[in-house]
Order: structure tokens, then sequence, then C-alpha cells
């Protein structure tokens, strides 16, 4: 014995129902979802390396660096400091950062 299914066309339901105050509002298109990527972190530091910013980057172990920015990527910083060697950063390991002059004013 052969068994068709049969779909039901659900567009002539709805068309048949009668709307109430209690069902629920029609379908609404979602918002797009927002970039992955802004490139406001690129900007920051661009603008950083470019101008030779001197920066303070705490660490989430405590640890303090002050250096410039040389180049960063999608994980990583590379940071040139005068009074040490470079030190490659891993960006999950950074606190914060801030600018060094910005340290002065407060």
């Amino acid at each position: 014995m052969n068994r068709k299914l049969i779909r039901p066309d659900l567009n002539e339901h709805r068309d048949q129902a009668p709307a109430s105050p209690a069902s629920p509002k029609p379908y609404r298109a979602r918002r797009p979802v927002p970039p992955e990527q802004t490139n406001a972190e690129s900007f920051y530091y661009l603008k950083q390396m470019t101008n030779k910013t001197p920066m303070v980057i705490q660490l989430l172990d405590g640890e303090i660096i002050r250096g410039t920015i040389e180049w960063y990527d999608k994980a990583a910083l590379k940071v040139h400091r005068s009074d040490g060697p470079n030190i490659l950063l891993l960006k999950h390991q950074v606190k914060y950062m801030y600018k060094e002059s910005d340290a002065s004013e407060g």
C-alpha cells in the first residue's frame, strides 16, 4: 500500500482564521545582525602606532607594560619598550590599556 504525504497549504488556513486581539502580532522582519567588526579597534591601534603614543598596558595578572605599539593583529600586540626588549602580548591577556599621558593628568 502506497501512502502519499499531503501537506496542507497553511496560507489558506491563516486567511480563514478570524483575527482576534489575543492572536500574536503578524511577523516582523528582524533587525539585521550588527557587524562583527566595527573597525574601531583597528582605527585606535593605527592612530597610536602612527603617533608612536606611549601606552600603559595592564595585564590580567596585574603586570604593567609601558611602551609603544609597533604592530597588531587579531590576537596579539607587539610593544616596543625603551627599558627592555620588545614584547609580544596576547590580546586576551590584556585587562586594559591607556595613553601614558592620561595617567599623569588624573
